[in-house]
C-alpha cells in the first residue's frame, strides 16, 4: 500500500525549472552587460611602472563601465523576481 502511495507522488510531483525562459534571457543580457563594463573597465595601464598614463581616468573607464556593470546586475535581479507565469 505505502509502495503504491509512493509511486503515484513521485508521478503527481514532476519537477519544474524555478525559472522561465523569459527570465534565462533576462539573466543572459544582464550578464552580457556585466561583462560588456567590465571589458570596458580593462587597459590603460602602462609598460613601465615609472610611467604615468592619463588614459585610466577617461570617460569610459570612470563612468561608463561601471555604469553598464550596475544596470547589468539590476537587470539580473528584474530576472530573478520576474514571475512571467502572472498574466493580468
Amino acid at each position: 500500500m505505502s509502495k503504491n502511495l509512493h509511486n503515484t507522488q513521485q508521478k503527481n510531483s514532476q519537477r519544474e525549472f524555478i525559472f522561465q525562459k523569459k527570465n534565462y534571457q533576462f539573466m543572459f543580457v544582464g550578464l552580457a552587460f556585466i561583462t560588456l563594463g567590465f571589458v570596458l573597465m580593462s587597459g590603460g595601464g602602462s609598460d613601465d611602472p615609472n610611467v604615468f598614463n592619463p588614459e585610466i581616468y577617461n570617460f569610459r573607464r570612470i563612468r561608463l563601465a561601471p555604469t553598464l556593470v550596475l544596470l547589468g546586475l539590476g537587470i539580473e535581479i528584474y530576472a530573478i523576481l520576474l514571475n512571467p507565469t502572472n498574466k493580468k
